[in-house]
């Protein structure tokens, strides 16, 4: 393990923070600095100056003395709290590579964190997810998995399979002595137990990646109903092009905006309608692909469609959340008929209708509160587990499937040391999320490679 250093704040503030972190991390800092931190406590605050190979100030000040094991790497470290000058930054960054460290890679203090037991490979990944939160959601999730949340799931299953093999093994160990330690009924009880609870989890990557990569809202309808008029209330920016031109949007506009807490993604498309335009042909090809990848389907519509629209658009957003959203409500005095008429029309449906202006901004607000409610997002509590990282889905669903294995194999009364391997390949399924039972470089390499330079 080499010395390393480098900044971990991002430029442009008034002061800069530069880790350095190491065995040799104190004797290094204290030979550029001032102040004599040689001996000094862990967890202590020293104030001077740093200077250059040559004995020159390059600024004043504070330096963070942490002794191993109490510091985020578990080594020995000190931070350096200077002033954010670019020049100052670099200066101190050069002094200290002359000195013995060098400039740290991306995640290789996170990565030092996890090698040296100070957290698991699943609350690792959570300090990138905790840096990348955009809204009170994200936060929530990476906050409960940094602080254990999932790895205390993870251990609770894990000491369920232990007790699965350990039962098992026993019994081979004493088989020609008559001897059973291992009911098998109870054995299954406990393994559908642990399977139950292994889908669950797998269950929650749907709301938790909608929440990492925000909910997709699709706006849809016909050409100059409004599209991009809502759009760019929704957003407060004159993002989408508006025009009483047929046709003028003729690609996706796509833009992202906080809902109670929430990231939602919403997609402007090209209206829909029969054209013999290319271009514009090719953007109503993409607002049907659009309409497959979003969640929720906002329909926006102008006048009352017929019955051949409505059933189209029903059968094209069966598995979607559609809310019906007539405009213009400002402009026609025939609202109230056509509003009527449509309800009729969509009874039994399970489908909203909201009445809007989005030029005039009357019940965009109540709009916003329906999207939000349409989009099912459970109320995140502090202890409450749910998946967003992919690799985790991926174990979950290996983990699974072993313990599938032994669920079958219970019923089928399989041979123990059989059921045996399918446990522990389930035991180490859920470790990889851990890390318990990863050893490849090239693996931990990969994953802390996406983590910003200084964390």
């Amino acid at each position: 393990m080499d010395n390393i250093c480098a900044l971990a704040t991002a430029m442009g503030g008034a002061i800069a923070l530069i880790r350095v972190s190491g065995d040799d991390a104190i004797k290094i800092t204290d030979s550029i600095f001032t102040c004599d931190i040689s001996e000094a406590q862990g967890r202590t605050l020293h104030y001077g100056r740093i200077l250059d190979t040559e004995g020159n100030t390059i600024d004043d000040v504070i330096v963070s003395v942490y002794r191993a094991p109490h510091s985020y790497t578990g080594e020995n470290s000190t931070e350096i709290s200077c002033h954010a000058s670019t020049y100052i930054v670099k200066s101190i960054l050069e002094t200290l590579i002359k000195s013995g460290c060098r400039q740290a890679q991306p995640g290789e203090y996170t990565m030092r964190a996890y090698m040296n037991g100070k957290m698991d490979l699943s609350q690792a990944e959570a300090v990138a997810d905790l840096i990348a939160s955009t809204n009170k959601a994200t936060h929530q999730l990476a906050l409960g998995q940094l602080r254990g949340n999932f790895s205390s799931e993870l251990s609770s299953l894990r000491d369920k399979l232990l007790k699965m093999t350990s039962l098992l093994e026993l019994e081979m160990d004493f088989s020609d002595q008559d001897v059973e330690f291992a009911n098998r009924q109870e054995l299954l009880t406990l393994a559908e137990t642990i399977d139950s609870r292994i889908k669950s989890l797998m269950d929650s990557f749907n709301t938790g990646n909608a929440i990492k990569k925000g909910i997709p809202v699709a706006i849809i309808g016909k050409t100059n109903v409004g599209k991009s008029t809502l759009l760019n209330r929704i957003i407060g920016d004159d993002k989408a092009i508006v025009s009483d031109v047929h046709g003028t949007t003729r690609d996706v506009i796509e833009d992202t905006i906080n809902i109670h807490g929430v990231t939602f993604r919403f997609i402007d498309t090209a209206g829909i309608r029969d054209t013999q335009d290319t271009v514009e042909k090719i953007g109503i090809e993409r607002t049907y692909k659009k309409i497959d990848e979003a969640s929720i389907i906002i329909w926006l519509i102008d006048e009352l469609p017929s019955d051949t629209e409505i059933n189209d658009i029903i059968q094209k957003t069966t598995d979607k959340k559609l809310i019906v959203v007539e405009n213009k409500i400002d402009k026609d005095s025939n609202t109230n008929n056509v509003h009527n008429t449509l309800e009729e029309k969509l009874k039994g449906s399970n489908t909203k209708i909201l009445r809007i202006s989005a030029k005039k901004d009357i019940g965009v607000t109540d709009l916003l509160d329906v999207i939000y409610t349409s989009a099912n997002i459970p109320e995140i509590r502090e202890n409450d587990v749910i998946i967003t990282n992919a690799r985790h889905y991926d174990s979950l669903y290996h983990a699974s499937q072993s313990i599938g294995y032994v669920i079958e194999g219970l019923r089928n009364n399989v041979s123990g040391d059989l059921l045996s391997e399918d446990l522990r390949m389930c035991i180490n399924y859920l470790g990889d999320i851990v890390g318990g039972t990863i050893s490849s470089q090239e693996t931990l390499n990969n994953i802390f490679s996406h983590f910003c330079i200084g964390k």
